[in-house]
């Protein structure tokens, strides 16, 4: 080791170790699975994006940590970490990675790097001493790769059947971080026809050079599907308590106000009252919130006796909900909005109010629920006088 970056072995010169960090994907098996909006590699893990966690693993074994994607968007996450600006990436996985070769060949060249690590933005969890196998293996061989052998039986379909067994014998799982003396994976990338390479290692075993297999971990997981997300919770979280908050909020009917609740204009003769938009559901919802995590009710934080909070959209109410959730390093496990009026009908704006909740929390929208419920003609609710919300949150906090 030097400085904290691990030197392969046969090599006389101190090498500088680069790594390359993909965030241009859409994730569309994800967001397919979730609903989610947001790109996997942004989605909150612990308290943070998955991908800084993925670029606080790298950082102590490599001297330039290149990120490629939404340069905005990776600006926010890896806000405080020594990387490199942001590229942007290309359509194909084959695509982004050149990018970051190219910027990275772009350096002066004393900066640029003699090795080259190439890891998935969405894999966030990654052993130190997976790392180092890696670049250690690039003494011996031109690239290399964490792979995991196949345990179990593989079967290949066909219309719904089994076709055929296949043997698992010599058959491994690749993973992120592969690792590849920069100057060869640059140039391979650059004559290579096509951007159809689903990995780095392709490009070299086609091109006639070995490839190394290294220890992979099980733990190195790729967030694709939902439960993937809470394994790596699991990983990566510290040891979370959950907390449940419970809001209760009442606005009276008001004339020439549009009626506003979770955050959705809904059609009706009459608004609410109140110094902000009054939307009964969001203050609510806010108020179970700040109760799970003992932070007193929303008059606390917008108080209104504050002017600035006239008429202001309670949508920034709940997003710093949520953002003080994550700054306590928690998560929101679900929140459930029950809106008790005779009218209007809240069953044909639900979808859209879950949805709208669900984005200013950025959580997927199934841990959102909103329900109606009348009073049965009775008190100020049944006489339609107003409005009222019951909510409750569970949060896990460490």
């Amino acid at each position: 080791m030097l400085d904290g970056k691990l030197i392969p072995p046969h090599c006389s010169a101190i090498m500088r170790v680069a790594a390359i960090l993909l965030a241009a994907g859409s994730g569309s098996r994800y967001a397919a699975a979730t609903g989610s909006t947001t790109a996997k590699q942004f989605v909150t893990l612990a308290g943070r994006p998955v991908i800084r966690h993925a670029a606080e693993a790298l950082a102590p074994h490599v001297s330039l940590l290149q990120p490629v994607g939404d340069p905005l968007m990776l600006a926010e996450a890896l806000k405080g970490l020594d990387a490199l600006p942001p590229v942007v990436g290309g359509r194909e996985r084959q695509d982004s990675v050149r990018a970051g070769l190219e910027a990275l060949d772009a350096l002066p060249e004393g900066e640029r790097p003699d090795l080259v690590l190439v890891h998935d933005g969405a894999r966030p969890y990654v052993p130190a001493r997976l790392v180092e196998a890696v670049i250690a293996a690039l003494g011996e061989h031109p690239g290399a790769i964490p792979a995991v052998p196949v345990a179990d039986t593989l079967k290949r379909g066909k219309g719904g059947v089994i076709d055929a067994t296949v043997s698992r014998d010599n058959l491994f799982r690749a993973q992120t971080p592969q690792g590849f003396r920069f100057p060869l994976l640059r140039d391979l990338h650059r004559s290579a026809q096509a951007a159809t390479a689903t990995d780095d290692a392709l490009l070299l075993e086609g091109a006639g050079f070995s490839v190394a297999l290294t220890p992979g971990s099980e733990d190195n997981i790729k967030l694709t599907y939902e439960e993937d997300l809470v394994r790596l919770e699991r990983l990566i979280g510290p040891a979370l308590l959950p907390r449940t908050g419970f809001g209760y909020d009442v606005h009276a009917f008001a004339e020439n106000r549009p009626l506003i609740i979770c955050g959705i204009d809904v059609p009706h003769t009459r608004g609410l009252a109140g110094h902000s938009d009054a939307d009964v559901g969001i203050h609510a919802l806010c108020d179970a919130i700040y109760g799970a995590l003992a932070e007193g009710d929303i008059g606390r934080h917008f108080p209104p006796s504050d002017n600035e909070w006239k008429d202001a959209d309670s949508a920034r109410f709940l997003v710093h909900a949520g953002e003080l959730i994550r700054k306590k390093g928690g998560m929101l496990i679900n929140a459930d909005v029950t809106l008790i009026c005779e009218r209007p009908k809240i069953g044909p704006h639900a979808t859209a109010m879950r949805e709208r909740l669900a984005s200013l929390l950025q959580v997927d929208i199934d841990r959102i629920s909103v329900k109606a419920t009348t009073s049965e003609r009775l008190g100020f609710t049944g006489r339609e006088e107003g409005i009222a919300c019951a909510a409750s949150a569970t949060v896990l906090v460490p």
